[in-house]
């Protein structure tokens, strides 16, 4: 052994004394003293902040990020503060790699082992409700909970997951998705939120294999119902929205028929497109994704005697919709359920879902229309919030 390799040797030994069993791998690089977050510091406007790394603790998590989904609740907390935060660090459809672990952090949310180098994803932090578990039979929603992306700023500031890193805390769930690419890592939280939505349809018993289906609503959240629909094997679903675009994307994630409502003029009228579109017969079960009431109030219509409904558009309070209760219920026997957010279990199926989903074709990383570098959050928002493309998306190089 010459002497070029014993110091190389060396070196080697004292990197990692220095580092200790937390060390990040070659991937992740050297832990930097600063990051990097993006802080709303007031209305429609995000300002780049450094701040210290802070300490890791026994029982936490440090995670450079690599990429994090705009959802519709990051654009309404930018726009109105509804949630009154600011200042705040958004960002909860994220993901990354740990670069760096507390001593006694061994295994993810579903007992997967977690090291340095493996990616992940966040789902919520039960601080105190230890009753919603990932065997919770009683099948409660984690719409109580916090989540990272949505917390009140502190003396951490590593927050959301816009930013360079993310510091995850004791209490918080962690999932190991080093077996997914980038791009279906970016788009697993959004996808729980329809997992959970069939799968409270499918309580009512009326949604099979062959059952006629209808997605109104083409954004984000319907073209992925239909692509949860299309895993399961239903093939008969029509999708209904305004945008042609947007409808043939939505034959692309396996809608067999599209009804363009701005082609209709009233309800009676877009009722019957909807029932020759399946051949002349109305839907067995009807998912309603948008936030309109007038399309709530219209989903009915689409509804045969005795079918079913998911309402899951109405993630914030979007007003009052009008029905009669006679003709659009009870007269019909329409089985109705509501659904919002997600379990712990549906987020671990979701992961089976986008291999799934990839399996069969389905172009999921195509809903990513645009990528936006985190000095640019700005433009991202903006660009959410005039409905260009579907899905926004920051990603850190």
């Amino acid at each position: 052994m010459n002497q070029a390799n014993i110091e190389a040797i060396v070196k080697q030994v004292l990197e990692s004394m220095a580092g200790g069993t937390s060390a990040p791998k070659a991937s992740g690089g050297a832990v930097p003293a600063t990051a990097r977050v993006a802080m709303l510091t007031e209305k429609e406007k995000f300002e780049l902040k450094t701040y210290p790394m802070p300490p890791v603790g026994d029982d936490d998590i440090l995670v450079k990020v690599e990429g994090c989904g705009v959802c519709g609740t990051d654009a309404h907390e930018f726009k109105r503060d509804p949630f009154n935060l600011i200042p705040v660090a958004l960002g909860h459809e994220g993901t990354g790699e740990i670069v760096k672990m507390g001593k006694n952090v061994k295994k993810d949310s579903a007992g997967k082992p977690l090291n340095v180098g493996d990616k992940v994803v966040t789902c919520m932090i039960f601080k105190d409700n230890p009753d919603i578990t990932m065997f919770d039979l009683n099948k409660q929603n984690v719409g109580g909970a916090d989540v990272y992306g949505l917390l009140p700023d502190d003396d951490i500031h590593l927050n959301g997951w816009f930013a360079d890193y993310i510091l995850v805390r004791k209490g918080s769930t962690i999932f190991n998705v080093s077996d997914l690419d980038l791009d279906s890592r970016i788009l697993i939280e959004p996808c729980a939120v329809l997992i959970h939505a069939v799968e409270r349809a499918k309580t009512t018993g009326i949604l099979r294999f062959n059952s006629r289906v209808v997605v109104q609503g083409c954004g984000p959240i319907g073209l992925i119902c239909i692509a949860v629909l299309r895993t399961m094997g239903i093939e008969n679903i029509v999708a209904v929205d305004g945008e042609d675009k947007r409808l043939e994307f939505a034959k692309k994630m396996g809608a067999d028929k599209s009804v363009n409502f701005k082609n209709h003029k009233g309800i009676e009228a877009l009722a019957k497109g909807v029932q020759d579109a399946f051949g002349g017969y109305l839907a067995d079960f009807a998912f309603q994704c948008t936030g309109s009431p007038v399309a709530h109030a219209n989903i009915y219509k689409f509804i045969r005697n005795g079918g079913g409904l998911c309402e899951l558009g109405f993630f914030i309070n979007g007003g009052d919709a009008t029905i009669n209760p006679h003709f659009d219920i009870c007269a019909k026997e329409i089985t109705t359920v509501g659904s919002w957010v997600y379990t712990l279990r549906d987020y671990a199926t979701t992961f089976d879902f986008l291999k799934r989903a990839k399996a069969i074709g389905l172009p999921m990383g195509d809903l990513i229309t645009h990528k936006y570098p985190l000095e640019e959050i700005n433009e991202a928002l903006k660009t959410n919030l005039s409905m260009q493309g579907l899905k926004i998306a920051i990603v850190n190089k």
